[in-house]
């Protein structure tokens, strides 16, 4: 039985090995989820056009809701909602696919020479054009409405990055788990709803009484929702001790999700 690398020299090598392979598993995935519909790939701009004014009109209009205590304009609500938004279905939308990812790909298992380590960075690139599509509805909504956004907003790939990291190491993780135990998928759909809840996308964090404000840190998208919001809507730096503290915890929780992988295809032949 083939004994596959764990070291982090193969952790970070395989993505770069394997970038032309993983950019054209990209292309073929989002082309691939359009084809046959009339309007094609227009969808993935249009999704979100459609999503942002429905949420512009529902909170600025029926709930004339503010964001903090009554300042700001309604139409900020919906934009600070949205941009919290384009952070969990970036994370969700990974997520929630990874039980299936080994499931979905049998053809790739028996080939010895196909990289499955890389299929958790195939669904990231394909969740990541997708959160880019909506970043770039966001700015577009922002320009109108507020004018130009602020130039911090430049810190976006910077602030992502630990989620990415994070969301990399829990789909390796669980696309192995989906091969051994088909219920993690209905298992992480729960999951991901009670998280979208438990994350500051409706509400500040601020709002919290302060004896929870803790815990909600603990939830891995807190972080980046509130930091691009900062970058985004407030004009404000990355907080950078939080920061690294994140990238730190990403990195550990990626390798330590690589690690699992490789340790257990040995068996997925096997269970397929």
């Amino acid at each position: 039985m083939q004994n596959y690398p764990l070291s982090l020299r193969e952790f970070i090598g395989s993505p770069l090995r394997n970038r032309a392979l993983i950019v054209a598993l990209i292309k073929r995935e989002v082309v691939g989820r359009y084809r046959g519909s009339f309007m094609g790939i227009l969808w993935s701009f249009f999704n979100p056009v459609l999503m942002l004014g429905v949420y512009t009109f529902v909170f600025s209009v029926v709930f004339k809701a503010r964001w903090n205590a009554g300042t700001g304009s309604k139409t900020e609500f919906a934009l600070v909602l949205f941009a919290g938004l384009i952070v969990f279905n970036l994370f969700s939308e990974c997520v929630s696919r990874a039980p299936g990812l080994v499931l979905a790909n049998v053809n790739y298992v028996k080939k010895v020479v196909f990289p499955l380590e890389i299929l958790p960075w195939v669904a990231i690139g394909s969740a990541l054009f997708h959160a880019v599509i909506s970043l770039g509805v966001w700015l577009i909504f922002y320009c109108v409405f507020f004018g130009l956004p602020h130039l911090t907003a430049i810190f976006i790939p910077v602030v992502v990055l630990p989620l990415l990291l994070f969301t990399v190491g829990v789909s390796w993780g669980l696309a192995s788990l989906g091969v051994y135990l088909r219920d993690v998928t209905q298992i992480i759909s729960i999951v991901i709803t009670v998280l979208m809840f438990l994350s500051p996308i409706f509400y500040p964090a601020s709002s919290l009484p302060a004896q929870y404000r803790s815990l909600l840190l603990l939830n891995p998208l807190t972080p980046v929702i509130e930091q691009v919001r900062d970058v985004l809507v407030w004009g404000k730096f990355p907080d950078w001790i939080l920061f690294f503290r994140y990238l730190i915890a990403g990195l550990i929780v990626a390798w330590l999700g690589f690690v699992w992988f490789q340790k257990t295809r040995k068996g997925f032949a096997d269970v397929l």
